[in-house]
C-alpha cells in the first residue's frame, strides 16, 4: 500500500450518490481493495458475503436505510469498524450511533482526504489487531479446552486468571470457581510446595521443570510441571504459566525397563553362579558317593557322609531354583500331588522366611494330582509366603492351605472342579488402589532392592498358563489371602525312583572318552564309570579329545557342555562329522547357557552314578557299529 501503515485489505463505500463513491474509490483504491454500493441493502448482502472486509464507510441520509442504522444492523454479524460520513446537521445521530457502539468514528462532509485516510487507516489496524487477539483467544481456547495437559496462568500474587478443566478437576473444583483464586485457597495445606514453587519460578525469571508425585506409595501419580514466568511490556513479571503433564505411565514403563535390565542381569549372573556351583556339587556329591562304599564299617563316619550328601542335595535343590529363575522356558506341566510338594517345602519355608513368621498348613485329604509345573509351582507358593511375611513385619503366622473347589460362571476359567491353594497372612492388607495393581509386572509397593515386582506377575502368569485362576482377597488392617486355582490332571503323577545301594545293571562294558574343563568333576565322573566296569580316557578340552579320537577308538563320548575354546556341542558336531554313529552325552550345569540340539543328549550336573550309568548304557544299546 502507498502509505506504508496498513496492511493490503478491503473497504466497503456505502452512498445513494454515485459521485462520492468515485471520489471514495479514487482516495484508496490504491491501498485498499474497494468494494461500493448505493444501496444499503446490497451493503447487508456484500457484508454477509464478504467475511474480510475490515472497515466499511457510509453515508448516513439514505433512502431506505439510515447509515447509522445499516452500520447497527451490520455490527450484528460482522466485525468490520464502522465509520459514519454525515454533515454537521446529522450530529445527532452520531451520537446515536456512537451509543450504540454501532460505529468507531465519523468524518464530517466535505471531508479532509488526510483525515479520512487516518481515521480510515486506524480503524483498519484496530480490525487486524481485533482479528490477532481474535485468533489468539481462540488457539488458547483450543488449547485448555483439548489439551490433555493441566495447563493455568496465574497472575503474580499467584491468583488464578485462566486455567481448563483439567487443572480445575485438578483442584477439585469447576474453572468459575477457580478465577480469581489462589491454589492455597482451594487445596489449603496441601498447596504449600506448589505456592513456594510458583514463587520460586517468579524469583528466578527462568523456566522452571520440576517432577511431583500424589498418592499412597506404589500407587502414585506422577506429573511433569514446567512453569513459565511471562513479562509485561516493561519487562517486570506478571504473570506465571503452569503446564502439568501427567507422566505416570511414563516412569511406570521406565521403571519396568530399568527393574526388566537389572532382572536379565540377575537373571544372568544367576546362571553363571549355578552353573559353577553345579560344577562343584557334582564333585562334592561324586565325593561323597564313591567314599561312602570305603567306610561302610565306620557309622560315625557313614552318619557324617550322609549329613554332608544331605546339604549338598539341599544346594543342589536351591541351584535349580536359582536356575529356573534365571531363565524364561515354557511350564513343564505334569501331574503333581500338590499335599506332597508343599510337605516337602518345609525346610524351605524354614531358611527362607526367617524366624518371626511361623508357617501351618490345613491341607484337604485325598485330592487328586493337578496338572502343572512343579518347580514353577513351588516358586509361586514360596513367593507367596515371602509377600505374606513382609506384610507381617512384627511377625505372625502364614498359613498355606488345600481345598477343592467348585467353580461355576467364573468368566476367567471353565466351570468345573479345581484344586485351592491358598496362602493366607494376618498382616498389613492392601488397599483398593494398590490391589488393583499387584499383578501388573514389576509393579511392587517395597522399598528399593527389597521386592522386584515380579513374585505376584509369575503367580498370575503360572496360573493363566496352567489354565487357572488368582483370586487376592485382602482387608487393610487384618491381612490378606491369596488363592492360586489349579485344574485336575487326568493321571496319576509319577513316583520317583527310590534311590538304593544296589548298582543298575550298566549293561556291556565300553571304551569311554570323558571330556571336562573342570577336573574335580572329570575324575568323578571317571570314577563312577569306571565302577561300572568301563574303561576310560579323560580330556581337559575339545582339542584334546579330537586328538584322542584320531589316535584311537572309543564307544561313547562324556562331554561336558561349557568348556573354553570348545564347547561341548562344537565337539559333538566334529564327532559326528567323523563317525555319525559314535554316541555323545552332554554333562551340563546349566543347560541354557547355550541352544543344545534336540538330538542331542543331555544329563544335567548333579548327577548319581546310577543316573550316568543307566544314561550310558541307554546309549550304547542304540549305538550301531561300536566295538569293545
Amino acid at each position: 500500500m502507498s502509505d506504508g501503515t496498513a496492511g493490503v485489505g478491503t473497504i466497503l463505500a456505502v452512498d445513494d450518490e454515485p459521485d462520492i463513491l468515485i471520489a471514495l474509490e479514487d482516495l484508496f483504491e490504491e491501498s485498499y481493495r474497494v468494494l461500493t454500493t448505493s444501496r444499503p441493502a446490497e451493503a447487508l448482502e456484500i457484508l454477509r458475503a464478504e467475511p474480510d472486509i475490515a472497515v466499511v464507510l457510509s453515508d448516513q441520509r439514505m433512502p431506505g436505510l439510515t447509515g447509522d442504522a445499516l452500520l447497527a444492523e451490520a455490527r450484528t454479524f460482522h466485525d468490520a469498524q464502522a465509520i459514519l460520513l454525515t454533515g454537521y446537521a446529522d450530529i445527532t445521530a452520531v451520537i446515536a450511533a456512537l451509543n450504540r457502539g454501532g460505529i468507531v468514528g465519523y468524518v464530517t462532509k466535505p471531508w479532509d482526504a488526510g483525515l479520512l485516510r487516518s481515521t480510515v487507516r486506524q480503524a483498519f489496524e484496530r480490525h487486524s489487531l481485533g482479528r490477532d487477539l481474535a485468533t489468539e483467544r481462540a488457539l488458547l481456547r483450543g488449547l485448555l479446552d483439548h489439551a490433555q495437559d493441566a495447563i493455568s496462568f496465574k497472575d503474580a500474587q499467584g491468583r488464578f486468571v485462566r486455567l481448563n478443566a483439567r487443572k480445575a478437576a485438578l483442584l477439585g473444583h469447576d474453572i468459575a470457581a477457580c478465577l480469581g483464586r489462589r491454589e492455597g485457597e482451594l487445596l489449603g495445606p496441601k498447596a504449600a510446595p506448589v505456592t513456594a514453587a510458583d514463587e520460586a519460578a517468579i524469583r528466578s525469571g527462568a523456566v522452571a521443570e520440576s517432577l511431583i508425585s500424589d498418592g499412597p506409595t506404589g500407587a502414585e501419580q506422577w506429573s511433569h510441571v514446567t512453569r513459565v514466568p511471562i513479562r509485561d511490556a516493561g519487562g517486570s513479571i506478571s504473570h506465571l504459566a503452569m503446564i502439568e503433564r501427567d507422566v505416570t505411565e511414563q516412569r511406570t514403563l521406565e521403571a519396568r525397563l530399568r527393574q526388566s535390565d537389572k532382572m536379565q542381569a540377575l537373571g544372568t549372573l544367576a546362571g553363571g553362579i549355578a552353573h559353577d556351583f553345579n560344577n562343584l556339587l557334582t564333585a562334592i556329591l561324586g565325593s561323597l558317593e564313591l567314599a561312602a562304599p570305603k567306610v561302610a564299617d565306620q557309622p560315625r563316619v557313614q552318619r557324617l557322609i550322609e549329613n554332608a550328601r544331605g546339604a549338598a542335595e539341599r544346594g543342589a535343590s536351591l541351584t535349580k531354583r536359582l536356575l529356573s529363575f534365571s531363565r524364561a522356558h515354557d511350564l513343564q506341566a505334569r501331574a503333581v500331588d500338590v499335599n506332597t510338594l508343599i510337605t516337602g517345602m518345609s525346610d524351605l519355608f524354614g531358611r527362607s522366611l526367617g524366624g518371626l513368621v511361623t508357617v501351618q498348613t490345613d491341607l484337604e485329604e485325598g485330592l487328586a494330582a493337578v496338572q502343572v509345573d512343579p518347580d514353577q509351582l513351588e516358586l509361586a507358593v514360596l513367593n507367596l509366603c515371602i509377600n505374606a511375611r513382609d506384610a507381617m513385619p512384627d511377625g505372625g503366622a502364614i498359613t498355606v492351605a488345600t481345598r477343592q473347589l467348585s467353580i461355576d460362571g467364573d468368566p476367567e476359567i471353565a466351570d468345573g472342579t479345581y484344586l485351592g491353594i491358598s496362602v493366607t497372612d494376618e498382616g498389613t492388607g492392601i488397599p483398593e488402589e494398590i490391589l488393583r495393581r499387584v499383578c501388573e509386572p514389576f509393579f511392587t509397593t517395597k522399598a528399593v532392592g527389597q521386592g522386584t515386582g515380579l513374585g505376584l506377575a509369575m503367580v498370575f502368569g503360572l496360573a493363566q498358563q496352567s489354565k487357572g485362576r488368582l483370586v487376592i482377597d485382602s482387608v487393610v488392617g487384618r491381612g490378606t489371602r491369596v488363592e492360586l486355582a489349579l485344574p485336575f490332571a487326568d493321571q496319576a503323577p509319577e513316583q520317583a525312583a527310590e534311590a538304593s545301594g544296589a548298582a543298575p545293571v550298566a549293561g556291556r562294558r565300553a571304551r569311554v572318552l570323558i571330556v571336562d574343563d573342570d577336573p574335580q568333576v572329570r575324575h568323578v565322573t571317571a570314577s563312577f564309570l569306571t565302577g561300572f566296569g568301563h574303561s576310560t580316557t579323560e580330556a581337559g578340552d575339545g582339542e584334546a579329545a579330537l586328538r584322542l579320537l584320531q589316535g584311537d577308538r572309543y564307544d561313547i563320548v562324556v562331554a561336558d557342555l561349557a568348556m573354553p575354546g570348545m564347547s561341548g556341542i562344537e565337539l559333538a558336531a566334529e564327532i559326528r562329522d567323523r563317525d555319525p554313529h559314535m554316541p555323545v552325552l552332554i554333562l551340563t550345569g546349566h543347560a541354557d547357557a547355550m541352544q543344545i540340539p534336540e538330538d542331542l543328549p543331555v544329563l544335567a550336573k548333579p548327577f548319581r552314578s546310577a543316573d550316568l550309568a543307566a544314561r550310558v548304557a541307554t546309549l550304547l544299546e542304540g549305538a550301531v557299529g561300536t566295538s569293545v
